[in-house]
């Protein structure tokens, strides 16, 4: 059964495209999770929508406009919360209806609500093409590098944000950096788990390292490893019993959460 599984071409392209992305959602989640960027995870993440919905009215690929739209909804969201008067919070509660909106809107210009849409929503990773992997590989490509050559910055900033001001690190670059490679992983990330479950693949990885330990480089390990393990059981469980693949990566990503809770609440009951 399982030799046969993995002599299948979708199930191979799957299983990579899926490693790949977990891996990636895993590194930022910590991050996320550290900086507290939860919620903005959600807002761009839902904001990709609107840019998706409008690659299908414009009859280009929605994975172009969904990055374009994601990283401008970022970096407005950015720009917003430093030169307004808002929060962040309401920055991102605003963008997020209004991607969302405009995501309704082109959808019923372009009369395209068929299975293409409905896999963008909710994922369908056994259905990706080579063209999808070869895109997925050129954004863990740069993902990867930009945090092997900032991630000592990146670490700085998320302790102590305020310290790394007055020390000289481009707190303002790195932020807007950072936002961009979110925006990017969210967009890929649409093909394993979809926009509306893809924000999971972001907070919850990160959430697992840090009940694990708290020292940044196991957390880090520990993060990739959780939500890699969830992508190939999630597919595996997905495929013999005919569940839509994004929902039990999630689902068993969230049972990897709670065992780690009780792990990390059992530990803290048997210090002195």
């Amino acid at each position: 059964m399982i030799c046969e599984v993995l002599g299948l071409g979708f199930f191979q392209r799957a299983l990579v495209a899926g490693l790949l992305l977990s891996c990636l959602g895993g590194l930022l989640s910590v991050f996320i999770i550290l900086r507290r960027l939860a919620f903005i995870g959600v807002g761009i993440s839902h904001s990709a929508f609107g840019g998706v919905a409008l690659g299908f009215l414009m009859g280009v690929d929605p994975l172009f406009t969904g990055v374009g739209f994601s990283v401008l909804v970022a970096l407005a969201i950015e720009w917003t919360s430093r030169r307004g008067r808002l929060e962040e919070d309401a920055a991102i509660g605003i963008f997020f209806a209004a991607s969302m909106a405009l995501g309704v809107i082109f959808i019923h210009l372009s009369r395209t609500y068929n299975v293409d849409v409905f896999g963008f929503l909710f994922g369908n990773i056994l259905a990706i093409g080579e063209r999808q992997l070869v895109q997925i590989f050129l954004v863990t490509f740069v993902v990867l590098a930009a945090l092997a050559a900032f991630f000592k910055e990146l670490v700085f900033m998320s302790f102590d944000e305020e310290m790394a001001w007055v020390s000289g690190v481009p707190v303002t670059a790195l932020r807007c950096l950072f936002l961009v490679l979110m925006a990017l992983v969210i967009v890929v990330s649409i093909y394993l788990v979809g926009i509306i479950l893809v924000s999971a693949l972001l907070v919850i990885p990160g959430a697992v390292g840090r009940n694990f330990t708290q020292r940044i480089g196991c957390m880090t390990m520990v993060s990739a490893a959780a939500a890699m393990i969830s992508t190939l059981g999630g597919l595996g469980i997905s495929y013999a019993v005919d569940w839509p693949s994004g929902a039990t990566v999630v689902l068993l990503l969230s049972l990897v959460f709670l065992a780690s809770q009780l792990w990390g609440g059992r530990a803290v009951s048997r210090k002195p």
